[in-house]
């Protein structure tokens, strides 16, 4: 993953185009008809049964609309809740926490809902020692916050982007010529570049896995769409010589097979491609 500096950078930007293209030249129904002096409090509530994620996110959005916003929290993210709590209560500008109010609540919408299947996976995986981890299916424009809220429901973070580690998939081999020739390829590159990434390599076979593990330097090899046998078969094979994660369509029924099989890692576009926004609301009272 990126650094802490690189990350904070990446929700300051979030923030930075969400309140921008919500407010544009400004919010005329607010403007209409709410004094500029009128002072208010509005109070976060939760619809629906979950766990929560994006406090600290909106504090950070409420400080940036309007560091004279005051937040009372109640409910730390992470945490379960039910329909009918209440996270915090915001209080100042009239105005202002209307502004903030729409891009506040998107992200905490969906970042719960991300945290809360997060966490369903985590469970089914629980006596296991395998990980679930996210991936780079994410929202456009809104990665930095959805792979946070993988971290709250309790998963891992895979990598950020494309520069921060090496992942050689089919279509990487096959344009390089072949997997031994992608994996000797990637190491003359970071060599000449002077970088110190990891590499991972996909195998969609047990050939593949084998031709991998003739390689020296690989990190660990992503076992794709294989079947339970053959992931054992794989990760009898990978032994301690590098880490292995499975992926490919697993879902809630498959993900717990997958793990017994022995993998250290499970890797689940869903977590962030697959989710319906958690039902919360933003009440003046």
């Amino acid at each position: 993953m990126i650094s802490e500096t690189q990350f904070e950078n990446e929700l300051r930007l979030i923030i930075e185009n969400g309140i921008r293209e919500d407010l544009g030249e400004g919010d005329h129904s607010s403007l209409a008809c709410i004094p500029a002096a009128a002072i208010g409090k509005a109070k976060l509530l939760v619809k629906e049964d979950g766990i929560i994620a994006g406090v600290a996110f909106a504090k950070m959005i409420l400080e940036y609309v309007d560091p004279n916003l005051k937040m009372e929290i109640f409910i730390e993210d992470g945490t379960p809740v039910k329909k009918g709590d209440i996270v915090f209560n915001v209080s100042g500008s009239s105005q202002s926490i209307l502004k903030a109010e729409r891009l506040l609540l998107n992200s905490m919408q969906r970042m719960s809902a991300i945290a809360t299947k997060t966490k369903k996976y985590v469970d089914l995986l629980e006596g296991t020692n395998t990980q679930i981890l996210d991936t780079r299916k994410t929202t456009p424009g809104f990665r930095a916050c959805e792979k946070w809220a993988v971290k709250l429901g309790g998963g891992e973070n895979h990598r950020f982007a494309l520069y921060d580690m090496i992942m050689l998939k089919d279509n990487h081999n096959d344009f390089a010529g072949g997997i031994t020739l992608a994996i000797a390829k990637t190491k003359a590159y970071l060599k000449e570049k002077n970088l110190n990434l990891k590499i991972i390599v996909e195998a969609r076979n047990l050939e593949e896995v084998k031709e991998i593990l003739e390689n020296d330097g690989v990190y660990r090899i992503l076992i794709d769409n294989l079947d339970f046998d053959d992931t054992r078969k794989a990760v009898a094979l990978i032994g301690n010589k590098c880490q292995s994660e499975s992926s490919g369509n697993i879902n809630e029924n498959t993900i717990r097979s997958y793990a017994e099989c022995g993998v250290n890692f499970i890797s689940s576009g869903a977590l962030t491609h697959s989710i319906y926004n958690m039902d919360l609301s933003l009440k003046a009272f």
